[in-house]
């Protein structure tokens, strides 16, 4: 009979060192290993000091580094919201209001055409290597915006779309 005694209290044992060892797990799973502050840039999080809603002089990172605006031209930019609905509303509003991703209204005004044009074109790029494009992914834990296939002149089309929004 001590040995039946025994095999009752085995199972009862086990089954409470069993709840403690998955507790501890569940708690130690929780819990993160502090951010190291002197990783490089392409590593943390965010970028300190970079506010992505702020208007910025770069042109980004890609194939466009001088693009000149005329006054704004009605078939460019018919053709661009022909692309743009085809190809960015279903992220992007043409309001401030934010929908998968930002929304446009007023980008023209704290971007120049070039960073613009190279965020439509390869997205991929600036977010890996232009620090506003990162940021604004960061802040705002967007998903990675997708390159659609657009050609040079769609993206300029665009460009000519948002531009003419920006001044209604």
């Amino acid at each position: 009979m001590p040995n039946s005694k025994i095999n009752m209290k085995s199972p009862l044992l086990s089954s409470l060192l069993i709840s403690l060892f998955i507790l501890s797990s569940c708690n130690s799973a929780n819990q993160r290993p502090p951010a190291n502050e002197n990783a490089p840039a392409s590593e943390n999080t965010s970028i300190p000091g970079i506010d992505p809603a702020a208007k910025s002089d770069s042109k980004g990172v890609g194939k466009f580094t001088a693009v000149t605006l005329p006054a704004i031209d009605k078939k460019i930019s018919e053709k661009g919201a022909s692309v743009f609905e085809s190809k960015c509303i279903s992220c992007h509003t043409l309001t401030d209001q934010k929908g998968i991703g930002p929304g446009l209204k007023g980008i023209t005004t704290i971007r120049t055409p070039e960073w613009i044009m190279n965020m439509i074109y390869n997205p991929e790029e600036m977010v890996k290597k232009d620090p506003v494009a990162k940021a604004l992914k960061d802040q705002y834990k967007l998903p990675m915006m997708i390159s659609g296939g657009i050609t040079d002149e769609e993206c300029r089309a665009v460009l000519e779309y948002l531009r003419s929004n920006d001044q209604k």
